[in-house]
């Protein structure tokens, strides 16, 4: 009885729209042509090191990675020192993923053959074709691990 009357319950907010998130329809081709743009960028500015692929990221660009500043000049002016110093620096994009505006890509970073790299999740937040805000989570990629699975 208790069953019953919760799901009936959870059924007339639903019904009502007091929950707007689980009512809401996706736009599937909006968040697909968001995640094949966030794709192409990080593709060719971090294997390629195509500086020119940062014409997607909006001038008022809103970074979360307390080491790279805000803005389009700045992120640009950090990577290219980054890719000057590191030549053999890549990016392998594992997965990605998109909800709404959001964006978010599973990336084996490496520098060079011999190093074993990191597991990084950057999100990206994009609006009317620029990417315009980023988060990212970094971790090393251990040696040896506790378990027979990767991070990949």
């Amino acid at each position: 009885m208790i069953k019953a009357l919760k799901a009936a319950a959870i059924g007339a907010t639903l019904a009502l729209g007091a929950i707007p998130a689980l009512a809401e329809t996706r736009d599937l081709a909006q968040e697909e042509a968001n995640r094949q743009l966030v794709v192409g960028f990080y593709d060719k500015f971090f294997n390629d090191h195509d500086i020119s692929a940062a014409d997607v990221v909006a001038e008022g660009y809103i970074q979360h990675n307390p080491h790279v500043p805000d803005g389009k000049a700045p992120f640009v002016g950090y990577f290219t020192g980054f890719f000057a110093e590191n030549p053999q620096s890549k990016a392998k994009i594992v997965r990605s993923a998109a909800d709404g505006d959001l964006v978010w890509i599973h990336v084996h970073s490496t520098n060079g053959e011999s190093d074993a790299g990191q597991a990084i999740v950057d999100i990206f937040r994009v609006e009317d074709g620029k990417i315009i805000e980023h988060w990212d989570v970094i971790q090393d990629v251990p040696a040896e691990a506790a378990n027979q699975n990767t991070m990949f």
